[in-house]
């Protein structure tokens, strides 16, 4: 008598399968994951086209985030959720599947104007703010850039003079994400005594944000030049601990993480984007996905997002225990966002004449992370900061 073995089961993976992520996280890390994705494809991607055709970003999201924990989700206190490090990196991750822009807003909030707040900040000046800020009641920047000077910004012209008790500040800073939206910005300045930060309102004499348009990245975020007319301050504006550089590249260090994490999300909505359509779409009488080609593609670039993804992993838990390098931040980023910028690129390839198209996410997540690679440190000065923890020589200096 014979038998006929069962047919093997067809079965697919989704590229983090693969590699087995999920056991890497603890309960609370999952249910945070899996509750903002939920917010992102129910509340956010129905709408994330239009919002990116037209350039806008709805001010009302800010409370949205604030009642999910979003805004300075990592920080202790003042009404923030004090979740660990890889909690807030797996939030970036799954708001940039969405578009780089919720990310970028939800970190400029938290890890660039709370975190300064939070950490250089005065009691009076955490409890006015903190809680607004984390609600999503207000919103804050942070102004370092400046037009001529974005790498290098000890070099900067904004300069802040006392004036009896008060402080007075004059300068232009450029590129700045929710200025135009933002209720406070943190202004770094050049004073007698170096750089130092101050807390400044948008509705103070003298300040004005003008937002900059005809963006081709970024377009679902909004993103500002603040110019400071004598701006007068009182003495109680300065952020009494931040004294020096080190200060504001402390912030970036922190908002950087979340793009160690946020730009793999936009690389896995691209991959999973581009895996759906090779399987729907037929060429010469068969799928797309069947050829070889296409699925050496597919393979290549799991593999970089799975790479990816640990590496943010790891440095997540070296943040929550030990604390992480500057140059550690620079390893993920130069890596991660390098390489999803190129995994969205291919799968804009398989997409064919259709991933020119909003209709899918692939080109629209590469705009974006375009001006990822650069903001918050560009790829040469990450290249860079890990050659000086190589060789003891920053080759940036003359």
């Amino acid at each position: 008598m014979t038998t006929t073995a069962p047919a093997a089961k067809k079965t697919t993976s989704t590229p983090l399968e693969l590699f087995d992520i999920a056991r890497l996280l603890d309960d609370e890390e999952r249910e945070i994951a899996a509750t903002v994705r939920s917010f992102v494809d129910k509340t956010l991607r129905p709408e994330v086209e239009n919002w990116f055709e037209s350039a806008t970003l709805p001010r009302e999201l800010a409370r949205e985030f604030g009642s999910l924990g979003l805004l300075g989700m990592h920080l202790q206190g003042y009404g923030c959720a004090g979740t660990n490090a890889v909690s807030y990196g797996l939030a970036c991750m799954e708001l940039e599947a969405g578009d780089s822009g919720f990310r970028s807003f939800v970190s400029v909030q938290g890890s660039l104007s709370m975190f300064s707040i939070h950490r250089y900040g005065s009691d009076e000046q955490k409890n006015e703010w903190l809680p607004r800020l984390a609600t999503g009641e207000a919103v804050g920047c942070f102004g370092l850039t400046e037009p001529d000077f974005g790498s290098n910004p000890a070099g900067m012209r904004t300069r802040a003079r006392r004036d009896g008790s008060d402080w007075v500040l004059t300068g232009t800073k450029m590129w700045i994400t929710n200025g135009n939206l933002a209720d406070v910005a943190t202004v770094w300045a050049q004073t007698d005594d170096g750089i130092r930060g101050f807390l400044v309102p948008t509705d103070t004499p003298g300040f004005t944000a003008n937002a900059i348009h005809r963006k081709l990245s970024l377009r679902a975020s909004v993103t500002s030049e603040l110019v400071l007319d004598e701006v007068r301050l009182p003495a109680s504006a300065q952020l009494p601990e931040a004294i020096g550089l080190g200060a504001p590249l402390s912030c970036l260090n922190e908002a950087r993480f979340g793009i160690v994490f946020g730009s793999l999300g936009a690389a896995r909505d691209c991959l999973e984007t581009a895996i759906a359509y090779t399987q729907s779409r037929d060429v010469f009488d068969k799928p797309l996905a069947s050829y070889q080609l296409t699925q050496e593609k597919l393979a290549n670039m799991t593999v970089e997002l799975g790479k990816g993804m640990l590496l943010a992993l790891h440095l997540g838990r070296i943040k929550d225990s030990d604390g992480v390098r500057p140059e550690q931040i620079s390893l993920g980023k130069l890596n991660n966002v390098r390489e999803a910028l190129a995994i969205a690129r291919e799968c804009r390839t398989l997409l064919g004449g259709s991933g020119i198209t909003l209709e899918y996410s692939p080109l629209r997540h590469a705009n974006n992370l375009e001006s990822v690679l650069t903001y918050e440190g560009t790829s040469e000065m990450h290249m860079l900061s890990i050659g000086k923890a190589l060789t003891g020589h920053a080759a940036f200096r003359s």
